[in-house]
């Protein structure tokens, strides 16, 4: 019990020296001069970052799938109920999940198939031409899906591939309804970038980082889809980089501006001046260059004070 108290008293002894030279005092001073500049530093585990929000590219990509999805749930639910296409002598409960299932794997080859007739075709300028199109693209693939999912559920094996032409026209039928709804339904909006508010830590730019080097630190003005390529218009110039332009909106994300058309994305600080008519509209930036905005984008960029 002795050596603890002695132990304990110890302790206490150097607990109050150690504030007293922390607060400078003259003895701990003068005894151990450079003690006194001495700073005690706590070490401490920083704040988990916050994760980083989602941007409004990425957003836009996930409200298409779920929408395409839900769309395809409720076809589905829609045609079982009405025993659409001679499946009203099922039982509701297989004949329900049928449906779903099929309009489901069928909503996901859509999808897939939007994203690539979409590199090609506007789908808001020739909405029409799109539908077309990929009516064309899914229906085929689509119908061996069928096929194989009608035998399955209800005869528990395939059918024989002579049954196949006859799924043709339903699923015909069927796909351009659907893919009609979503083209409509889905009417795109001009996908934004925005700055760092002042009050959060400013996250990296990554796109900078892609910049040619005759362009590092350079102002940006647009970036041009041009083919494979993109196009930097810069205060010092411009020069191409190999990338898709969906995926470059994405990493100027912390650069206030926004995709104006297809293939362009504008700097909103470099908009100098706008010209109108038809429905369109034609940006002058800084330098004289000229952006297009299409229809579709013209009227949320006016409502959003871009002029």
């Amino acid at each position: 019990m002795g050596e603890i108290s002695v132990c304990t008293a110890l302790i206490r002894h150097a607990h109050r020296r150690i504030l007293d030279c922390a607060n400078g005092h003259p003895a701990c001073a003068n005894a151990h001069p450079s003690f006194a500049r001495r700073e005690i530093v706590i070490s401490r585990r920083d704040p988990p970052m916050p994760k980083a929000a989602m941007t409004t590219l990425a957003a836009e990509r996930r409200r298409t799938f779920l929408r395409g999805l839900i769309v395809a749930v409720l076809g589905g639910v829609f045609l079982a109920m009405t025993g659409a296409f001679g499946s009203a002598g099922a039982a509701f409960g297989p004949r329900l999940a049928y449906w779903v299932v099929v309009m489901v794997l069928g909503g996901l080859w859509g999808h897939l198939c939007s994203a690539l007739v979409g590199r090609f075709l506007d789908t808001d300028e020739r909405p029409w031409l799109t539908i077309a199109v990929m009516v064309m693209v899914i229906t085929g693939p689509l119908c061996v899906i069928v096929w194989a999912a009608t035998g399955l559920f209800f005869a528990q094996q395939l059918y024989p591939l002579a049954a196949l032409p006859q799924l043709v026209v339903p699923v015909l039928v069927v796909t351009a309804a659907v893919t009609t709804l979503n083209v409509f339904l889905g009417r795109a909006r001009p996908i934004q970038t925005y700055a760092t508010p002042p009050e959060t830590p400013a996250r990296p730019v990554r796109f900078l980082d892609r910049m040619p080097m005759k362009l590092r630190g350079a102002t940006i003005r647009a970036v041009q889809a041009e083919d494979h390529y993109l196009r930097i218009h810069t205060d010092r110039g411009s020069d191409l980089i190999l990338m898709r332009l969906s995926d470059a909106v994405e990493e100027l994300e912390g650069l206030e501006g926004a995709q104006t058309h297809r293939s362009w994305w504008v700097a909103k600080d470099a908009v100098r001046g706008v010209e109108r008519g038809d429905g369109r509209a034609t940006l002058t930036l800084d330098g004289g260059l000229s952006a297009p905005v299409s229809r579709r984008y013209a009227r949320m960029l006016r409502d959003a004070d871009w002029w």
